[in-house]
């Protein structure tokens, strides 16, 4: 094993090994993509069509640094984490030694409160959906704030379940032995009760009943906006319509994200609708944000340079965490800031703030017609 470990460079080693090492049914659930799985592909293959310049003239490479500032003014790595795995409390600790926010999702394993009882110092946002009971939306957001998460994480592109029927039906017959406790919905509120009367003790169905909201509306990102202080960022927005609408709600940021290929397929990659979304929501105040197919730290380079102010990662976490436990984390974590540095050294920018906005450009600007010859 430690041999192995040696060989553990890039994102793209941990991805292997974890492939070669996880159980057939953790495998299925977090490497798939919705349909042919085109989005999915995309999220990745696109960052090959940006390129960044390279000009290194005038820098200081002393002086060059990953760090930024966030929402609520959190200071830390441009590389953020986002997990529902249930070795989670792992990536909360690894990020936590990483000055690296963590997206905690709703539906982890462990409640709001143990993940901030594990990790008190730690960067906290709290995912959550526009739950069809807005008495449970309510609990969560309750929940977050008395745990000291600093921000609340809204998906909003899963108004129906984005898993195939067959893949569904080899997860259920996988899982079938498996408990897997949905802590954060055991809400002190009537569905929720009923949910467990009725024997549903890991609130599995209930999950299914509560989540896949088809009437939520921006009203919804409204109402949450009346309820609590804290900042909120609607993830799952992908153009520039939903943009300027997720901004006349009143969001605080937008999380330009494709729900890692796993909701629709006709989603374009993130990479690609980033700069549209920057583009829509420029000078209303409203940090942009992106997750999908970030694999190197260039990539992360090339999602700031289109104008991002921070990326996120989840596949990648759960493939540190599969390899190496949480010192998997902190190395996922590491080899993307390491590979960021260098990428802003070969780009002669000091820090991610410093780099222009023309500097990434796609790749078809070097394949224009060249001038003609006057030879």
């Amino acid at each position: 094993m430690a041999d192995e470990e040696d060989q553990l460079f890039t994102v793209e080693d941990y991805e292997k090994r974890a492939r070669e090492i996880l159980p057939y049914v953790y495998l299925l659930y977090y490497s798939y993509g919705r349909e042919r799985g085109w989005c999915l592909k995309e999220s990745t293959e696109a960052f090959s069509r940006s390129r960044p310049f390279s000009s290194s003239q005038g820098s200081d490479f002393n002086e060059i640094s990953s760090s930024q500032e966030m929402v609520d003014e959190i200071p830390s790595s441009p590389v953020r984490c986002l997990t529902r795995s249930r070795l989670f409390l792992s990536s909360v600790l690894s990020a936590a030694a990483a000055e690296a926010l963590m997206v905690l999702s709703v539906v982890s394993s462990t409640t709001i409160a143990d993940v901030s009882a594990a990790a008190p110092g730690g960067l906290r946002w709290m995912q959550t959906y526009l739950f069809n009971d807005r008495l449970l939306t309510q609990h969560v957001v309750r929940e977050a704030e008395r745990a000291g998460f600093k921000a609340l994480v809204i998906t909003v592109d899963s108004p129906v379940p984005g898993i195939d029927s067959k893949v569904r039906a080899a997860l259920n017959k996988e899982t079938a032995s498996f408990a897997f406790p949905m802590s954060n919905f055991e809400a002190d509120i009537p569905s929720s009760r009923a949910a467990k009367a009725e024997g549903d003790t890991r609130y599995v169905q209930y999950l299914h009943q509560m989540q896949y909201n088809d009437s939520a509306t921006w009203e919804d990102i409204r109402w949450i906006k009346s309820i609590t202080n804290l900042p909120i960022v609607c993830k799952g927005i992908v153009s520039a319509d939903s943009a300027r609408e997720a901004a006349d709600a009143g969001v605080d940021g937008i999380l330009v994200s494709a729900h890692g290929g796993r909701q629709s397929d006709g989603a374009p990659a993130p990479i690609d609708a980033l700069a549209e979304v920057v583009d829509a929501v420029r000078g209303r105040g409203i940090e942009v944000y992106m997750d999908g197919g970030i694999r190197t730290g260039t990539d992360v380079f090339k999602a700031l340079g289109r104008g991002a102010r921070a990326v996120f990662v989840g596949r990648p976490i759960l493939w540190g965490l599969a390899c190496q436990g949480s010192k998997g984390v902190s190395n996922i974590l590491e080899i993307l800031r390491s590979e960021l540095d260098n990428a802003l050294a070969n780009s002669g920018c000091t820090s991610p703030d410093c780099i222009p906005s023309d500097m990434v450009v796609h790749e078809s600007y070097f394949h224009r017609n060249p001038p003609k010859s006057k030879m």
